[in-house]
């Protein structure tokens, strides 16, 4: 049996790499996707492989990411071992972007889509408190919030404004199989 590709998605702020690391800790048959971003390596945050611009337009010229887009001024990839982990029965989970959703959802029907959210003041105080950006592109984020994804694609909506158990447990129940 394939496992599913798991997309989480949301504002910036909202928690998702949180509620990853956190189903990874309760579910370690997870699969979880390390993400290859052109920003460097040290910059904080996820753990994912910094790359240059023209190092990441090679893996993209050589087809080495199942997933790639563009976004706050950098280039994301999730690689193509994504596939044999799937191919091998592990369920996927990576950190996504909404505006590719529907791209990934015609090359991995199994795609579920956990949707993170959050007020905007927890958001705006949790980019603030990360203090890598100016007070002009938290705004800039902020307003790019609350934006409807493709319509038709499985969603589980995960809200994360309050108690970090109470978000951890509703997110690990949407990654219960009945709930695919």
């Amino acid at each position: 049996m394939a496992g599913r590709l798991i997309a989480v998605v949301g504002p910036s702020g909202a928690g998702k790499d949180t509620l990853i690391d956190a189903a990874m800790e309760a579910r370690p048959d997870l699969y979880k996707a390390r993400r290859v971003i052109t920003r460097p390596s040290n910059s904080g945050g996820e753990d994912f492989d910094g790359v240059s611009e023209a190092d990441f337009a090679e893996r993209v010229a050589a087809g080495d990411f199942a997933l790639h887009w563009d976004a706050h001024g950098l280039r994301y990839g999730v690689p193509r071992t994504i596939e044999r982990a799937m191919e091998e029965g592990r369920d996927v989970i990576f950190n996504g972007s909404r505006g590719i959703l529907a791209h990934a959802y015609e090359l991995y029907p199994n795609l579920k889509v956990l949707l993170i959210t959050a007020s905007p003041d927890v958001l705006a105080a949790r980019l603030a408190s990360r203090g890598r950006e100016t007070r002009e592109k938290i705004e800039q984020r902020l307003a790019r919030a609350s934006y409807d994804i493709a319509p038709g694609l499985p969603v589980y909506q995960v809200t994360n404004d309050g108690v970090i158990e109470d978000a951890v447990a509703d997110f690990l129940s949407a990654l219960q199989p009945e709930s695919a």
